[in-house]
């Protein structure tokens, strides 16, 4: 008996929902929609277009795009004929876009008109410029559909993600089909939202890979979701109202804009969300206050918090559950993952103990683009690190301390950032807040908050001093407490704490 080697792609799932129900309505964006063989067409179409261009299996193409109708066709469609895609957000710079291009030699550039003040101007960029739209619709309407290319196997890379550091040279996450497609099985048995009677709410940037998987699981299992091209707090709330989602995934910074709404907004929408199963987080911590105040509005038994990174996946999740009764846990290893905690000298840690938390699992990336030396850094005998700090309780469950490059030694001691910020945000006045370490002559490192006020409020020094002092060790107390509009934050959500330290310095010393 022979066996012919099915390889599991991003358009797997695709290919078969469109088998099984091709009338049925797969994605909606705005006033338009598609139907599963809809979509399957215009991928294969795409994938055709693309091998009659002359792209070749192994070549590059970047992605410049919002969130759109066309994101999810052009990510099948491009991979199914071999090509590796890197998804740039539209919001990066026109520098940052030409590097990231630079560095992974893409051919192609294929760019949403919103994104054309940032898409490079000069042609030594790539090849072409690709814009959605006209141009598109004609490139792939005269090509002929093709599935995927016949030399393609799970184990290719089907995407680059690229940090969004705003310093250093760009480094490109490479991806494979299995990572993602398996990860797609996990989600679908953890969450229970991903079924093909599920309809689900697409909020965060497909540029980001958490926000690719969010909304590619649904394809990939048969049902149905709407991608908004735009986040707007009081937008999301109508939606959810108005409409049977029994799925949506939002970043932190979303929660936060949508409790920054005015409470007759926030009384107008809450207790009308009857379909609603599964709420799922990811990309940056949950503040504990953040959780209670979640489960408080739309209820408990949705809640998950998952934590993981692009290097490694989805690396564990806190189930509905245990939201109110692990405080600040992550929860317990997510299916098919291994954790360890290490100390500096690769050695286990034991209960209640701080260590960097390592992972394995089938989800791993297959390193950095070009970097082999980084790459290696990133692992110790199979299994990854994102620089995390955790430790973990006597029953298993997992409590991110703070990232390793975060902690700040103040008068010699270890400070984690990130305990401080669980107590701030707990106090009336504050809506966020982040905490750094600054150079200091006296300290070597000082503390310094900054704070983002609840709607109506302001900063007050004293109270905030007067109110971590009840609750923090003394060498714990920022410094300084600064007043911010909002956090700076990059495409997937997460705090960019460089920016603070840098906007600090042009600031009088502390």
């Amino acid at each position: 008996m022979t066996h012919t080697d099915r390889p599991l792609l991003i358009s797997s799932g695709l290919r078969a929902s469109a088998a099984r129900t091709p009338d049925k309505t797969a994605l909606i964006c705005e006033e338009r929609s598609l139907t599963y063989r809809e979509l399957a067409s215009r991928s294969a179409r795409v994938a055709g277009a693309a091998i009659r261009a002359g792209l070749r299996k192994g070549d590059r193409v970047a992605l410049v795009a919002p969130n759109c109708l066309e994101y999810p066709e052009l990510m099948c469609g491009l991979t199914d004929a071999g090509l590796i895609v890197a998804t740039l957000s539209p919001r990066l710079t026109e520098r940052e876009i030409r590097e990231a291009c630079e560095d992974c030699g893409a051919r192609w550039i294929i760019a949403h008109p919103a994104a054309a003040p940032v898409v490079p101007k000069s042609a030594a960029a790539c090849e072409r410029v690709l814009w959605l739209g006209e141009e598109y619709e004609g490139w792939i309407a005269s090509a002929d559909p093709v599935g995927p290319v016949a030399e393609l196997t799970e184990r290719d890379p089907f995407t680059l993600v690229y940090s969004s550091g705003t310093t250093g040279k760009p480094k490109g996450i490479v991806i494979s089909h299995r990572s993602r497609t398996l990860t797609f099985h996990a989600m679908a048995m953890e969450y229970g939202c991903y079924g093909p009677d599920d309809l689900q709410l697409g909020i965060a940037p497909m540029s980001h890979g958490a926000g690719f998987a969010f909304i590619m699981a649904s394809l990939f299992f048969g049902g149905a979701v709407e991608v908004l091209p735009r986040f707007e707090a009081e937008t999301v709330l109508s939606r959810l109202a108005a409409t049977p989602f029994t799925g949506v995934f939002m970043v932190p910074a979303h929660f936060h804009a949508i409790f920054a709404l005015e409470p007759a907004v926030l009384a107008r929408y809450q207790g009308r969300f009857p379909f609603l199963r599964t709420i799922m987080s990811n990309a940056s911590a949950l503040p504990q206050a953040t959780k209670a105040r979640i489960v408080d509005y739309w209820g408990e038994g949705l809640l998950h918090e998952t934590y993981g990174s692009t290097e490694a996946g989805i690396v564990t999740n806190l189930r509905p559950v245990d939201q109110l009764r692990r405080l600040q846990s992550v929860g317990l290893p997510f299916a098919l993952n291994e954790v360890r905690l290490l100390d500096e000298e690769g050695h286990e840690v034991g209960p209640g103990e701080v260590g960097e938390l390592y992972s394995r699992s089938p989800y791993l990336f297959e390193g950095y683009f070009g970097k082999p030396e980084e790459t290696a850094a990133a692992l110790r005998e199979g299994w990854v690190t994102a620089g995390d700090l955790a430790r973990r309780d006597e029953d298993g469950y997992l409590y991110i301390v703070d990232r390793k490059k975060d902690m700040v030694v103040t008068g010699g001691f270890n400070v984690y950032p990130r305990e401080i910020e669980e107590q701030l945000v707990m106090h009336p006045t504050v809506a966020e807040a982040a905490v750094v370490g600054v150079p200091d002559a006296h300290w070597g490192e000082a503390l310094v908050a900054f704070i983002v006020p609840r709607p109506g409020c302001s900063l007050d020094d004293s109270a905030l001093e007067t109110f971590c002092r009840e609750r923090l060790a003394g060498y714990k107390v920022p410094k300084r407490f600064l007043s911010i509009n909002e956090l700076p934050r990059n495409a997937g959500g997460k705090v960019l704490k460089n920016e603070l330290r840098a906007g600090f310095k042009q600031a009088a010393p502390v």
